[in-house]
Order: C-alpha cells, then sequence, then structure tokens
C-alpha cells in the first residue's frame, strides 16, 4: 500500500508540473487524467480512511493558504466572508438534505442532513488557481479565498452533528448552537494561543530549517489539540495562519525566504495527490452503485448537484445586494460624519491628494472604501459559479461510510452522491469558469492602478525617510570619526536601492582613518533597509498599500539583504 500511494503522488505531481509548464489549471488536469487512470487494469485503487486523510491533508493546505491571505483584506471582506463560510453552508446542507431525504427516504432525515453536510462546502483550491491565472480582481480572490478558510469549519461541524444524531444523541437547536458557537471558540483560541508561540519562536531563533520544522509541525498540532477540545481544528488551522503570516514582515529575512518555497513545495505535493486521489475512487463508486440501485442514486445524485449549483447564486445575489444597500446608507452617513483630520492625515500621506477640496476628498474616501467594501453583479457571477468541491467533500464521505449508524445502502448512496457532486463540479464549473470570467470582461486593471499609485506615495515616504536615515546617521559618525566625506552618503543617497554597488562605490570615496570602515557602510545598508520595512508596515497597517504589494517589495528587500550576506561571507573568505 506505501508504494502504491508513492506511485499515485510521483504521478500526479509530474502531470501537475506538465499543468503548470502549460499553464493550465492543475487540479483539473489532474483530476481527469486519474479518472483515465482509474480505468487502467495496473493502476493501484488507493484506499485511505476519510479521518485520516483530513487529518493529514487538510492542516497543512489550510495554513498555507491562511499565511497568504492578506488580513486587512480579510477583515474588509469579512461580511461577505460570512456569508458565504457559514450561512450558505448552513441553507446548502439543509436544502440537500431535505431534498435528498425526498428522493432517498432509506436515508432518513439525519441521514440526509448529514449528506448535505458533507457536500455544502466548496474547496476554492482550483477555483483560486484559476483566478491567479486569470488575473481576477483582489476583491473577488479574498473572498473566495477567506470562504475556503472558514467553510470547513462549518461543513465539519454540522458533520459532528448530524452524525451524533444519527448514533442515537438527542441533541436539539440550541445544542447545535452551542456546539457551533465553542468549536469557533475554542478553535480561534487554540489557533493564536500556536500563533504566538510559534510568530515568538521565528522572532527568537535565527536558524531557518529548525523555524521551517516548526512551521510543518505547527499546523498538525493546532488542528488535533482543537479537534480533542471539542473545537474547530480548522478554524484553529486558519487563525494561527493569519496570525503568523500578518506578522511575517517582523521575523529575520531568511525565515522568510526558506519558508516560501517550502509551503510552495508542499501545496503542490498535497494538492496533486488530493485531486488524483478523487479521480482515483472511481472503481470504488461502480461498486457501490450496484445494479439495484443505480437509477436510483444517480437520480439522487442529480438532484443534489442541481441544489448545489443553484442554491449558490439564489443565496449569493440577493444577499450581496441587500449588504451593498446597507453599505451604502452607512457610507453615507460616514461621508457627512467624516472629521477634517482625515482630510489633513490624507494629504500629509502623498502630495497627490493636496489638489483636493474637502469635499472632494472626502467623496474619494467614501469610494474608496466603498470599493473595498461592494461586489458588482459581474463578481457575483464569478463567486457563485466557483463552488467547485474537493477533498474534504470525499473525505468526509468516505468517513461518513464507516459510520455504524448508517446501513449499507445509505451509506453507499454518500460515498457515490459525494463523488459525482465532486468530479461534476470541478469538470463542468472548472472548465466553463474561465470562459465565464474572460466573457464577463473582469480583470484587475483597477488592482494595477491603485497599486501604482500606492507604490508612488511608498516611495516618496521611503526616500524622505532615508534622507532623514542619512542625516541622522552623518551626524552620528562625525561625532565618532570626525569629518565625514559628502561623497561618501551621495552614494547611498543617488542607489538606495543597489546596496552593493552603493559600498562598492562609497568605499572608493577614500580608506582613511577618520571615515567609517567596510562594517560601518554595511550597517548603514541594513539601518536604512529597515527603515523602509517599517514605513512598509506601517503603510500596510494604515490600509494604504495591499498586502500582497508589501509582501513583493518586502521580498526586494530581502535580496538586497541577502546580498549584503553573501558579499560580507565572501569578504571573509578573501581575507582568510
Amino acid at each position: 500500500m506505501d508504494a502504491e500511494i508513492f506511485y499515485v503522488i510521483v504521478g500526479a505531481v509530474a502531470v501537475a508540473a506538465i499543468a503548470r509548464w502549460r499553464g493550465w489549471p492543475a487540479p483539473l488536469l489532474v483530476t481527469i487524467v486519474a479518472l483515465a487512470a482509474s480505468f487502467l487494469p495496473f493502476v493501484p485503487e488507493v484506499d485511505i480512511d476519510g479521518h485520516l486523510l483530513l487529518n493529514l491533508v487538510l492542516p497543512p493546505l489550510l495554513y498555507s493558504a491562511a499565511l497568504d491571505v492578506s488580513f486587512v483584506g480579510f477583515k474588509r471582506s469579512l461580511p461577505q466572508i460570512r456569508r458565504l463560510g457559514i450561512t450558505l453552508v448552513l441553507l446548502t446542507a439543509v436544502a440537500v438534505g431535505f431534498v435528498a431525504w425526498w428522493i432517498f427516504p432509506a436515508l432518513t432525515l439525519p441521514g440526509a442532513l448529514l449528506l448535505g453536510a458533507i457536500v455544502a462546502p466548496p474547496d476554492a483550491v482550483s477555483a483560486a488557481a484559476i483566478g491567479r491565472k486569470l488575473g481576477l480582481p483582489r476583491r473577488i480572490m479574498t473572498v473566495l479565498s477567506g470562504e475556503s478558510l472558514i467553510n470547513d469549519a462549518t461543513s465539519l461541524t454540522l458533520y459532528r452533528v448530524f452524525a451524533a444524531i444519527l448514533a442515537g444523541a438527542t441533541l436539539t437547536v440550541w445544542d447545535g448552537i452551542w456546539q457551533f458557537l465553542l468549536a469557533v471558540v475554542v478553535g480561534v483560541v487554540v489557533g493564536l494561543v500556536f500563533g504566538v508561540v510559534l510568530h515568538q519562536l521565528r522572532m527568537r531563533i535565527s536558524d531557518p530549517v529548525v523555524i521551517g520544522t516548526f512551521g510543518l509541525l505547527a499546523p498538525f498540532g493546532a488542528y488535533a489539540i482543537a479537534e480533542h477540545l471539542l473545537g474547530s481544528g480548522v478554524l484553529a488551522v486558519v487563525a494561527m495562519g493569519l496570525y503568523v503570516g500578518f506578522n511575517a514582515p517582523r521575523t529575520d529575512y531568511t525565515t522568510r525566504q526558506q519558508e516560501k518555497p517550502l509551503w510552495l513545495s508542499a501545496d503542490l505535493l498535497l494538492e496533486s495527490f488530493v485531486f488524483a486521489y478523487i479521480g482515483l475512487q472511481f472503481p470504488r463508486v461502480l461498486r457501490d452503485l450496484g445494479s439495484e440501485s443505480v437509477g436510483h442514486i444517480l437520480l439522487l445524485s442529480g438532484a443534489v448537484l442541481l441544489v448545489v449549483l443553484v442554491v449558490r447564486p439564489l443565496y449569493v445575489y440577493p444577499t450581496s445586494a441587500w449588504s451593498n444597500f446597507q453599505d451604502r446608507r452607512r457610507l453615507a452617513r460616514m461621508d457627512r460624519g467624516i472629521a477634517s483630520g482625515e482630510f489633513d492625515k490624507r494629504r500629509e500621506q502623498s502630495r497627490r491628494w493636496g489638489q483636493y477640496s474637502a469635499e472632494e476628498l472626502r467623496s474619494q474616501i467614501v469610494r474608496e472604501r466603498m470599493a473595498g467594501l461592494q461586489l458588482t453583479w459581474k463578481d457575483n457571477a464569478v463567486i457563485s459559479w466557483a463552488g467547485m468541491r474537493g477533498v474534504v467533500t470525499l473525505a468526509t464521505a468516505l468517513a461518513a461510510a464507516d459510520l455504524a449508524a448508517l446501513d449499507s445502502d445509505a451509506s453507499h448512496a454518500i460515498v457515490v452522491v459525494a463523488f459525482i457532486v465532486t468530479v461534476a463540479t470541478l469538470l463542468l464549473q472548472g472548465l466553463t469558469l474561465p470562459m465565464l470570467i474572460r466573457r464577463l470582461g473582469i480583470a484587475s486593471d483597477i488592482d494595477a492602478v491603485e497599486d501604482e499609485k500606492a507604490l508612488a506615495d511608498v516611495k516618496e515616504k521611503s526616500r524622505a525617510a532615508g534622507k532623514a536615515f542619512l542625516a541622522e546617521k552623518r551626524l552620528e559618525w562625525e561625532a565618532t570619526h570626525g569629518e565625514v566625506d559628502m561623497p561618501l552618503f551621495d552614494a547611498f543617497t543617488k542607489r538606495m536601492t543597489r546596496v552593493e554597488k552603493d559600498t562598492d562605490e562609497a568605499q572608493r570615496v577614500g580608506d582613511s582613518a577618520n571615515q567609517p570602515s567596510y562594517e560601518d557602510l554595511v550597517a548603514l545598508s541594513r539601518g536604512w533597509l529597515q527603515v523602509r520595512r517599517d514605513i512598509l508596515l506601517a503603510e500596510r497597517d494604515a490600509g494604504n498599500l495591499d498586502e500582497e504589494v508589501m509582501r513583493e517589495l518586502l521580498t526586494a528587500m530581502d535580496a538586497e539583504e541577502l546580498a549584503l550576506d553573501t558579499r560580507g561571507a565572501t569578504r571573509e573568505q578573501g581575507r582568510a
């Protein structure tokens, strides 16, 4: 069995590598190839316990996704994320449950609601991959990513409640609400505790290999402990990832450089295996169908698939319209009540705001806030169609098949329906979503324009802070070394972003006794890098700079610091 899983992983990664090379959505291609390969007699049938699959795959995938999510964007889009990740999952589970009970009474109502909880949560891995490839606006990507981080917690909590009812437990609606609130509170608290501890380790341990190892183990620990305490392991991992990701810019640059490729490789490995595993379950599904009930189960599968596809847009559009209406009313009141101090703050942030009058600036602020809160009908069309199911649906279905309270017909029906819904949504929605995005003409052009404005502001502030920092250091060095030649500082001022050339040019100015040493020049470069990092963090925390843009700039600064370290090591080797 171990060898079979290894062969599946190698084959899945190879297919995913081809998809990435050709620019195709890797999850879809891996699923299609695995489906086709399942008909070959020499391809092994991989059978893994559903609980084991969730415990091994879900924590690292969720943690990696949470690290990349903008916490500022997540908080701004929380109303949409909460509606999709909690309310829509509940509504879908109930709708599917009653339809399934009507078509297949042998499931019983608790069993049908259990099936609803299983197929309710979308898996946004493939949707996010398609969105990034086609350049979806950041506001849509944030909503989809945020939904995928919390909807699994809602689904698994519902699964736990309905499984307990099937086992004979007497639970009221209030008991179910209590279990959900307990899962949320315990999960978030455990995740934040793990996040704080892991962040403190990252701040105090300079070995990136050790920190990377802790980072790999922490999601499993947070998930297991939260589940043991009857909390949501999903929310624990998500809370930890959001906290660590938000504070990552404050850690040593070597930690960030080690972490990113590590998690990219882990994501490729796990996602490839998961979607290959989904496709390879086809022989098991054929066995579970059976000749006697094939028509009945296929009818049930088609009905559940239709409900899943229809409920999402029927919920998204009305709730989004109502939310937009409420936002407009709230922001209109905010428009009238914006303090003049915010105008002064905005004008201080950048000279480009100086041309606006108070009224124009008030309207600009309101428009910006509304742009971050509201989604257009085109945005909602993409969100409505990005409901592909994935590993959580299939893994919980396999786990449900082992429940003693379900008879064989009911357990077989749940597995078959979950498989058909998962594969059908992956192929139907996954293959047509790019066409829909292109047809609607949705692109991230507005993000590029706003990013360009934000970058101009950051660069202006960086130049001002850099000059102030250099002037302060010049005074300090003159007090220590005597008069310092101005060309030395001109070299840094003119080429602040090319540290290696700066130090070369500064060294050529002179090497007299009253001049700072090479180590002093490197310290100057590091100090100026820290000034720029502080500005990025301040702009991010103030909401003036998107977190994705900040991370790109931070990566460039990390490369500058790496160049300093590499240059220093080469210099020491030359002396030796």
